[in-house]
């Protein structure tokens, strides 16, 4: 099943100027693409929480995406405010995945991988994945976390068949 994906690149330090580059956002786009998802949008903003939150908000809003990923600002720095951007705006959060892909990281980068604050829900029927902007951060959460559960195939379940169900009232009987 293909998906309708928005990528969001958080930065101080890129631009959409190519000079400048992009190297994780453009990663994920090959990759989802490769994948048989579509790119909706493609935004860059810098590390302020307000112009995250606006974008990701206006995405959520949008009947026509279905997943967003968001990289970069998830360090413990005074700028870093992608978590805080994006949490209250989720209905559920999916506690496993900011959980596994530490794990995950441990792999390749050690004890740094506490200080990564990656994050993943649910918003409107929407699922949202905010990572950090580092091209192994991005490729371990797309390779080995992301693309397997934004398949329809992978089994014994996935998020593509809870797509569906994300907006269903909680007051209402199923």
């Amino acid at each position: 099943m293909s998906l309708a994906i928005a990528l969001l690149t958080v930065s101080d330090r890129r631009s959409a100027d190519p000079s400048s580059g992009d190297p994780s956002g453009d990663v994920l786009q090959e990759r989802l693409e490769t994948a048989g998802h579509r790119l909706i949008e493609r935004r860059l903003v810098p590390d302020d929480r307000y112009a995250i939150r606006a974008v990701i908000s206006g995405w959520i809003a949008a009947a026509a995406v279905q997943v967003v990923i968001s990289t970069g600002g998830t360090g413990l720095t005074g700028r870093d405010g992608s978590p805080e951007a994006v949490a209250p705006l989720l209905d559920k959060t999916i506690e496993g995945f900011g959980e596994l892909f530490r794990v995950l990281s441990f792999e390749s980068i050690g004890t740094s991988t506490l200080q990564s604050r990656a994050l993943a829900g649910v918003a409107n029927g929407t699922v949202i994945f905010v990572l950090p902007g580092s091209l192994d951060a991005v490729t371990t959460a797309w390779d080995r976390l992301i693309r397997a559960q934004l398949d329809a195939g992978t089994r014994p379940c996935n998020l593509v068949q809870l797509l569906p169900r994300l907006s269903e009232s909680p007051h209402r009987p199923a």
